[in-house]
């Protein structure tokens, strides 16, 4: 538990090279340079839940971004505990978790080799007690919400580390498949239009199904598309 940094991934980098063994969970108070995907600077605000962990993954980079859908099964988890109504929580491809259509918390995976070994963060936000100002939202992105407080960070740490062990256990004895079966079950706007943003281009259509890779899979008026990458508009 750390009072503030820079961001949590960042740190776990530090606090890898100084030789804290992975796996290992780090989480912050506050981070003064948070971010998200692209870069896209992540808003701290009191309370919130700012998080890392960091982990070996020897089974390579598909098993590596596969950990992006752990992530998300294990906050909806955690989440469905503290909510009243557990339908209006869905995940959006390919890092959101969206509580009345509304972001309620982000994924960040990064990943780097050291000495030989593939090294992943996978870097969690959610908002536990507040949400960024208006202005501070990138054009087109969801409006937040957040949990009004009813859980702490600690608290909700404790939670979080044991219901993504429970599935990254899932993943390393079964394979991908349950993962996705899981994950489709509660994709936001699946069989629905939807918008995906590559660079200098976007494309429309139908969000048919994510693949046996993690890709979404866009049904577009030229064909099905897979897109391992890709910013999804609603």
């Amino acid at each position: 538990m750390l009072e503030q940094v820079d961001s949590t991934n960042a740190e776990a980098v530090r606090a890898l090279t100084l030789g804290t063994r992975a796996p290992f969970w780090l989480m912050a108070h506050h981070q003064t340079a948070g971010r998200g995907r692209g870069g896209r600077p992540w808003s701290a605000r009191a309370g919130n839940f700012f998080g890392t962990l960091m982990m070996e993954v020897p089974q390579g980079p598909q098993a590596a971004g596969q950990r992006s859908f752990v992530a998300a099964l294990a906050l909806r988890d955690v989440v469905a505990g503290l909510v009243p109504d557990t339908m209006a929580l869905s995940l959006k491809w390919p890092n959101d978790v969206l509580l009345m259509n509304r972001k309620l918390a982000g994924i960040l995976l990064e990943s780097e080799t050291v000495k030989g070994r593939l090294m992943l963060r996978v870097g969690i936000g959610v908002n536990l007690a507040a949400v960024p100002e208006q202005a501070e939202l990138e054009s087109g992105a969801l409006t937040p919400v957040h949990l009004g407080g009813v859980i702490g960070p600690e608290a909700f740490l404790d939670l979080l580390a044991a219901a993504f062990a429970k599935w990254d256990d899932t993943l390393l004895r079964e394979g991908f498949a349950p993962i996705r079966a899981a994950w489709l079950n509660h994709a936001a706007r699946l069989g629905e239009p939807i918008r995906a943003r590559l660079p200098g281009q976007e494309l429309h259509g139908t969000f048919e199904t994510v693949d046996e890779g993690g890709a979404l899979v866009l049904n577009t008026a030229k064909g099905r598309m897979s897109l391992p990458a890709a910013d999804v508009f609603f």
